[in-house]
């Protein structure tokens, strides 16, 4: 196994799933018992539901908050008591599992346990029918740790396995998943010399060698001026650096039997945004290193497929690597370039880069599309401060007609709300392609407004006008759906934050199903 396939393999936590409730017990290999329930009577093992409740009476804040308790007799002495709270609240989803479930890991990580038990107890309230898997999963995203410190420090695990305590959890898609997450966590989250374009590709072409998938990747200059324009265009500063030079990532997975359904997938992996000529100022260029989050949860996510391999299904992506540099050599505001698809763009801002990377894949993907079998095109990208601004931490789902027709972002949203990675539904309008359209007639469609999408008028609705546009999908009946991640993509702090590589458990999910 390669050098980056290690960090990618071997820093994941295993899933296993546990059918019996003698585990909770010392001597059956785990070291702590972390239970996440809604309230205390919950609790179906005798056992743990004793010394809580005991504990209860003395400690005020055992139900109430997470606790550890020392309990002689079951695994490792500890018992963690992870209460999840506002359950009964019709606004709650199933992430107060997950919060809870950070919480009750990182005590027991912090105890010193290595292999602890996770106990969720079922509750029928169908808004967390995927209570047990969301909290597994949570608990991956609490254990991940940078890249770069790992590579540095020489890091390892903190622990070595989790248990889950509950047969139907399947724990197979969920290490699955969690494989694909770490993938797309160190290529987000990783800073822009060591993930460079050729360093994103690379660390790709390394966590897919043996997985099945077809993976290539185009890093001549000609080519990438040739057939990705728009593409080249943000790059063009960049070319003179040779470590800064751009690459697209394609990824295939084709899974046994008839195929049924084709999915493509764009991927924004901005390595670096400095807003190129229209220059990003007072602070703003900090944490431009995670305008890539596109690019990695679709990595993340052929990573996942090519772990669980579902049959019937193909799932084709292009990864735009580039680096938006300044330079005498920039492209400006005020240019007219001919993208992939024969469009000519004028060039509204050139911090309105990652659209421009997009419609030169969705124009290649198109392509492929207008010939595969049920096909639907989607788009990922940390694209506007407007979604932030709009919609807080969530991302936003915005299709074209042919889509909405199918329901894909209807379906996408009640997946994403079950599984913990709520999507909020945006609309097209007649006014987003006004929006782009070339007022003077010079060019066929304009790239953007020259001010923030944050302060802009349906500012995460008009770039999927420009994409179906600019990309040729306006001439076709195909389904394409934009997902803008600007405000999920990072957790906790904007500029720093981990990485969440959302929204892959939901797209995982229904690559699976369709």
């Amino acid at each position: 196994m390669n050098q980056a396939n290690k960090a990618v393999t071997a820093f994941q936590v295993p899933i296993i799933d546990v059918a019996s409730d003698e585990a909770i017990f010392e001597g059956e290999g785990w070291d702590a018992v972390v239970v996440v329930a809604t309230s205390l009577a919950e609790i179906k093992q005798d056992e743990i539901s004793l010394l809580a409740a005991h504990a209860s009476q003395i400690d005020m804040r055992v139900g109430k908050s997470a606790t550890l308790l020392f309990a002689s007799g079951l695994a490792g002495g500890r018992l963690i008591i992870s209460p999840v709270t506002d359950s009964v609240n019709e606004y709650s989803d199933v992430r107060i599992f997950a919060k809870a479930a950070r919480e009750g890991i990182a005590i027991a990580k912090a105890a010193g346990a290595i292999k602890p038990l996770l106990v969720v107890p079922a509750v029928s309230d169908k808004r967390f029918v995927y209570a047990e898997q969301v909290a597994a999963l949570a608990c991956g995203q609490e254990l991940w740790q940078p890249l770069e410190a790992r590579e540095a420090k020489s890091l390892l695990p903190s622990l070595e396995a989790i248990g889950l305590l509950n047969t139907s959890a399947h724990s197979m898609l969920l290490n699955a998943a969690e494989s694909g997450r770490v993938l797309a966590r160190d290529l987000c989250g990783t800073e822009p010399e060591r993930m460079s374009a050729i360093g994103f590709a690379q660390y790709c072409i390394d966590a897919f060698a043996d997985s099945g998938l077809a993976v290539s990747v185009i890093d001549q200059v000609e080519q990438l001026k040739a057939q990705y324009p728009l593409l080249s265009a943000v790059g063009r500063s960049s070319f003179g650096v040779e470590r800064h030079h751009p690459r697209v990532v394609k990824l295939e997975y084709v899974g046994e039997g008839t195929i049924t359904k084709t999915l493509f997938f764009a991927g924004k992996g901005v390595i670096y945004d400095t807003g190129g000529a229209d220059i990003k100022v007072a602070g703003s260029m900090a944490g431009m290193s995670r305008d890539k989050g596109g690019a990695a949860a679709v990595a993340g996510l052929m990573k996942a497929l090519s772990i669980l391999k579902p049959k019937g299904i193909k799932v084709v992506a292009e990864l735009g690597l580039v680096r938006n540099s300044i330079g005498s050599d920039a492209f400006v505001t005020d240019e007219i370039i001919t993208s992939h698809a024969g469009v000519r763009v004028r060039i509204g801002n050139t911090d309105a880069e990652g659209r421009l990377v997009l419609a030169d894949l969705l124009s290649h993907l198109r392509i492929q599309a207008q010939t595969a079998v049920n096909p639907q095109l989607f788009s990922l990208a940390t694209l506007t401060g407007h979604v932030v601004r709009a919609y807080g931490g969530y991302p936003a789902l915005v299709e074209n007609s042919a889509a909405k027709q199918q329901g894909v972002a209807a379906l996408l949203a009640d997946v994403g709300e079950l599984w913990g990675e709520p999507f909020e539904v945006s609309r097209l309008r007649t006014e987003d392609f006004d929006k782009v359209a070339d007022k003077n007639g010079v060019a066929d469609v304009v790239s953007s407004n020259n001010g923030p999408s944050s302060i802009t008028a349906r500012g995460h609705q008009y770039p999927a006008a420009f994409l179906i546009k600019a990309s040729g999908l306006m001439q076709t009946t195909l389904a394409f759906t934009h997902i803008d991640i600007a405000g999920s993509a990072v957790e906790g702090d904007p500029l720093y934050g981990k990485p969440t590589a959302s929204p892959l458990v939901a797209l995982l999910h229904l690559s699976k199903l369709w």
